[in-house]
């Protein structure tokens, strides 16, 4: 098949999964992969894998969908994972949605919201009671009524 400069045959590919993007590497456009991504480099696209830590000097335009994400770098966009570390010297702009675990260290700079997302499941009970509460009106409140007072002349 291929030979390598040695004149031996290419080993398999290495299927540990585990990809890399290096600092000095930009990539433009969508990443998928079955497996776990580390990147220490640029992203411009969004990012469709199972597994991706984001180091201190890697940064990443677009959206994040993982099973598990560790965050110490830039990320600019939605980010939707079953599990979420974010580390102290991560800088986040975009809304963060986790549908089993948040960890985040302090230092940690967010400006988005987070919010465990229940993807894919009917309204909770405590989401259906939380709706009743709002829209009905509180019956075990006292009635204000007005007081008027009268001056007695003298």
């Amino acid at each position: 098949m291929f030979k390598t400069l040695r004149g031996t045959e290419d080993q398999p590919l290495n299927n540990s999964g585990r990809s890399h993007v290096g600092e000095t590497m930009q990539l433009e456009g969508d990443l998928r992969s079955a497996g776990s991504v580390d990147v220490a480099g640029l992203i411009n696209g969004n990012i469709f894998v199972s597994d991706i830590t984001i180091k201190e000097t890697g940064s990443i335009r677009g959206s994040i969908e993982a099973e598990n994400i560790e965050i110490n770098g830039h990320v600019e966009g939605k980010i939707l994972a079953n599990v979420v570390i974010i580390g102290k010297t991560a800088v986040i702009k975009g809304d963060v949605l986790f549908k089993h675990t948040l960890k985040t260290e302090e230092g940690a700079d967010i400006d988005g919201y987070i919010k465990r997302s229940n993807k894919g499941k009917a309204l909770a009970d405590e989401d259906i009671a939380i709706e009743e509460i709002v829209e009905r009106e509180d019956s075990t409140r006292p009635k204000v009524i007005p007081v008027t007072t009268h001056k007695e002349a003298v």
